[in-house]
């Protein structure tokens, strides 16, 4: 099955993340469909669009947006599916909706995506849980910017991922705004809650 105009996938797993292993039983997270921080955000590209240029390619796994497997209630109460939906193993979806891909076992950054890993606050010693505002190291780039270069972005432009147990900004490649150079006492910041969470999920 192929698209003129979209990527078509299917979840890798379940359509949400509602528990997880605790000794050899399973703790239920999330019981509502509407929730979609416990959406499954993990697909496998079945096929690339017909018209246009990409570098995904099929096979490769994406993370995709949490619309594209969420189920919502109409006015009626009535359960709907998104409109990427084609049926429970495929749907359609655009390039927007692709936010990383991984081949040979490496995350990749689409075009206009970069993901920048934020940095403790270590002015004050008693707050050093305390993240940097608007500044960290890029972990997954497009190419407009380096890998692990020091970089600051815009205000309201980072969109919070848990990527593989690392908490990780996406930002669109535009909005990142400055370079910096290395002082020697950046260190990275990841809360423990997500250390604890070793799948892909997005957070707010």
């Amino acid at each position: 099955m192929k698209s003129v105009y979209n990527f078509v996938v299917t979840p890798i797993g379940e359509r949400y993340n509602n528990t997880k292993k605790v000794e050899g039983g399973d703790l239920i997270l999330n019981t509502e469909i509407f929730n979609h921080q416990f959406v499954n955000r993990v697909a496998k590209v079945i096929s690339t669009p017909i018209v246009g240029d990409t570098d995904i390619q099929p096979g490769d796994e994406v993370i995709v947006h949490h619309n594209v497997f969420r189920r919502w209630h109409n006015v009626r109460g009535e359960e709907k599916n998104s409109r990427s939906y084609f049926n429970e193993s495929t749907y359609l979806i655009t390039q927007d909706q692709i936010f990383l891909y991984k081949r040979n076992n490496k995350w990749n950054a689409p075009k206009g995506f970069c993901f920048v890993k934020p940095l403790k606050e270590m002015d004050d010693p008693l707050n050093v849980n305390i993240e940097r505002p608007l500044i960290g190291i890029v972990k997954y780039s497009d190419g407009t910017v380096k890998v692990n270069e020091l970089v600051g972005f815009r205000p309201s432009s980072e969109y919070e991922f848990v990527i593989d147990g690392e908490r990780l900004y996406r930002v669109l490649s535009n909005f990142i705004t400055i370079k910096y150079e290395y002082q020697g006492n950046e260190e990275e910041y990841n809360p423990s809650w997500a250390e604890s969470s070793r799948r892909v999920n997005q957070s707010s």
